[in-house]
């Protein structure tokens, strides 16, 4: 682990090296955000797969209701009907998981690289790199202690807690929309009955970028570079790859 660590650290200082004509002193903040865009690049393809996977579950939907109905009395025969339909269609339930499952071992090698003191039994130079004077290793909590939360350091996390309250309010609104304008068929268990909690967890989901505000605020400075990053992206793509998606009209989207 040792070795791999030292290894990413010197990738990191590469790429640092390799800006550090253009962002001077911000060289290093602007290497986490390159490496979060070349992980981002890497995991696009599978993003592009799952976002056909939902459009493609979607369009099941009345079959899926169908068989649902016609097996209501036999949920065994009801879950072999849907594995079967997904089979037909190669659809996978779980397609949509894979973009973010494989982008965290990334984020943890960022959080683990700049909450070492030391990387391969040497001091971690790293820690010491900043963003326009807020140290890269630091948590909010640090900066707020040095100069309050609108000393210089502190105006660097109001700055990323700005841009992700932007991004998940962008998010909010286009997920209660596609919500509205596409009513997705209750998920069930083996029985034949819906799941507990999954109405609750449906009203919470537009809500879910939202808490990236917490992350940002407990995690070291460079991790939360990749996190507010990777959020924007992620807007930025969905967008992208949704646009043909139907969304209900800002009336409907306000509707508890």
């Amino acid at each position: 682990m040792s070795a791999f660590m030292s290894a990413f650290a010197s990738l990191v200082g590469a790429l640092a090296d390799l800006l550090h004509p253009l962002f001077q002193n911000a060289s290093t903040a602007a290497a986490i955000v390159l490496f979060t865009a070349l992980v981002r690049l890497a995991v696009h393809p599978l993003s592009r797969a799952a976002a056909r996977g939902q459009k493609a579950q979607r369009r099941l939907q009345p079959q899926i209701a169908a068989l649902r109905k016609k097996h209501a009395k036999n949920p065994e025969r009801m879950q072999k009907a849907l594995m079967e339909l997904h089979r037909e269609e190669k659809v996978s339930p779980l397609s949509g998981c894979l973009p973010s499952l494989l982008q965290m071992p990334a984020f943890f090698l960022l959080y683990h690289l700049f909450s070492s003191t030391r990387i391969g039994g040497d001091a971690n130079e790293l820690l010491g790199h900043q963003l326009f004077g807020a140290p890269l290793g630091e948590r909010w909590r640090d900066a707020v202690a040095d100069g309050g939360p609108l000393g210089t350091q502190g105006l660097v996390y109001a700055g990323l807690f700005v841009i992700v309250a932007a991004v998940a309010t962008f998010n909010y609104g286009r997920t209660k929309r596609q919500m509205a304008a596409n009513p997705v068929t209750p998920a069930t268990g083996p029985d034949g009955q819906p799941v507990p909690g999954m109405g609750t967890m449906t009203k919470v989901m537009p809500l879910m970028s939202f808490f990236t505000l917490f992350t940002v605020a407990f995690v070291p400075l460079a991790a939360a570079l990749y996190v507010v990053t990777s959020t924007t992206w992620t807007a930025v793509e969905r967008a992208f790859l949704y646009r043909d998606q139907p969304t209900a009209g800002p009336a409907v989207a306000t509707t508890a």
